[in-house]
């Protein structure tokens, strides 16, 4: 899943453990996976459409659920991806992950775009709560939205905790299962325009022509928005052979590939948060990532901090890291202390008390 999906699956699984007492309702808008009802105190309801196209969040959201929430009757709506039906008397938890479609809406589909910039500042306002994952976010939607700061709480996101370190053999072969027995860079995200892919594939290409090192990239996710821009860079690459595409990994491979990483290269244009970045540091896995938006708030002094519009200073980065083992040992250690700050008992707990918040109001 992608950060919200984990967000919403991490969170809710820890506060529903933690309060059986409460009766929890998971409303879906298909039949869920079994897994997602993890509780004896969690009931699974289910409405239509399935909603998967903007016409159909607007059904579902303001007929559908409106009218499952008049008839049960709960304390409290928390809207995990940030939507809320806006004809509503029950209490609303928005949790809004960032904006990055107001600040670069051409990297979305028209219609999602119009969709998101209409309806996500009437859901800002009318939300009696809004919670967000990082202070960047919350500021932003206190700036563009002209929300009152005191009415949105920071939960933050956190690493499963099967991301870990791993032994020096496992490593070595993870190395041959998937860089050809070469150390790599590893970028793991939804490949998107947001992820910066046109500049990080540059800057390993110029990192591979000044070193001459047997560097692999290793790149995993899906292609959910594979722009003609970005294939139209890796074809001209000149090591696009050192580029290995994995695909969507079990979770399994997900933790290994992570902590067998000499470095996590993850430098988007916009961020909210960045699990990728907590899921690497709790592997000891040292990270260069971009200084702007919530990713250094959430790195601090455990990573190499780059410009993302500037492809020689993430080249650089690359190359420091590469090249200075005394450096590269420091940033293991700040990670692994670093990434203690972030866990998903900790974002069940805050946003818990944010629900409580929103209740009691």
């Amino acid at each position: 899943m992608d950060g919200l999906g984990l967000f919403t699956e991490n969170s809710f699984k820890h506060i529903v453990t933690a309060n059986p007492s409460v009766a929890f309702i998971f409303i879906f808008d298909r039949k869920p996976h079994p897994d997602f009802i993890s509780s004896k105190n969690v009931t699974a309801k289910v409405i239509g459409p399935q909603a998967r196209h903007p016409f159909l969040y607007l059904i579902w959201y303001e007929f559908s659920l409106k009218r499952l929430l008049k008839k049960i009757k709960p304390d409290i709506f928390v809207g995990s991806n940030g939507m809320i039906p806006l004809n509503t008397n029950t209490k609303t938890l928005s949790v809004i992950h960032d904006l990055n479609f107001e600040h670069h809406p051409e990297q979305l589909p028209q219609i999602l775009r119009k969709y998101y910039c209409k309806y996500f500042p009437q859901f800002a306002q009318k939300a009696d709560r809004i919670a967000s994952v990082s202070e960047f976010s919350k500021q932003d939607i206190v700036n563009t939205y002209n929300i009152d700061s005191n009415k949105i709480d920071v939960v933050y996101n956190g690493p499963n905790e099967q991301f870990k370190p791993i032994l020096h053999e496992e490593k070595i072969a993870l190395q041959n299962k998937y860089s050809d027995s070469n150390p790599f860079f590893l970028f793991v995200g939804t490949l998107h325009p947001r992820k910066n892919l046109t500049n990080l594939f540059k800057a390993f290409d110029d990192f591979k022509s000044q070193t001459e090192s047997n560097f692999k990239l290793v790149i995993v996710g899906r292609k959910m928005w594979w722009t003609s821009e970005i294939e139209k860079t890796y074809q001209n690459l000149a090591y696009k052979s050192d580029v290995i595409f994995t695909g969507r990994l079990a979770e399994e491979e997900l933790y290994k590939i992570t902590a067998a990483a000499h470095a996590l290269t993850y430098v988007p244009i916009f961020e909210g948060f960045g699990i990728p970045l907590v899921e690497a540091m709790s592997c000891g896995t040292p990270v260069i990532t971009s200084n702007i938006t919530s990713m250094p708030e959430v790195v601090e002094d455990a990573g190499l901090l780059v410009d993302p519009f500037a492809i020689e200073d993430i080249t650089k980065a690359m190359i420091t890291i590469y090249s200075d083992d005394k450096l590269r040992t420091s940033l293991i250690e700040k990670s692994l202390l670093q990434s203690k700050k972030f866990s998903w008992k900790r974002t069940g707990d805050l946003l818990w008390a944010s629900i409580l918040n929103t209740i009691d109001a």
